[in-house]
C-alpha cells in the first residue's frame, strides 16, 4: 500500500490537503473549502488535520 504523503509544492500550512487532494486526484480548492466548512460544523476537523499531519508522511 502507497503511504499519502504531504505536499511540498501545493500547501497553505502543512501541506495535509494538498497532499489528500493529489493522492485522491481533488480539486485543491474544494477541498481547502470543504476543510472550512466542516471545521465550522461541530465535526472536529481541527483535531483530524493535526492527526494527519503527524501520521502522513514529510513531503515528497
Amino acid at each position: 500500500m502507497k503511504k499519502i504523503h504531504r505536499s511540498a509544492t501545493d500547501r497553505v500550512f502543512a501541506g495535509v490537503l494538498g497532499g489528500l487532494a493529489a493522492e485522491f486526484n481533488w480539486n485543491v480548492t474544494a477541498t481547502r473549502v470543504l476543510f472550512v466548512i466542516l471545521a465550522l460544523t461541530p465535526f472536529p476537523a481541527v483535531i483530524t488535520y493535526l492527526i494527519l499531519w503527524m501520521v502522513m508522511g514529510d513531503p515528497a
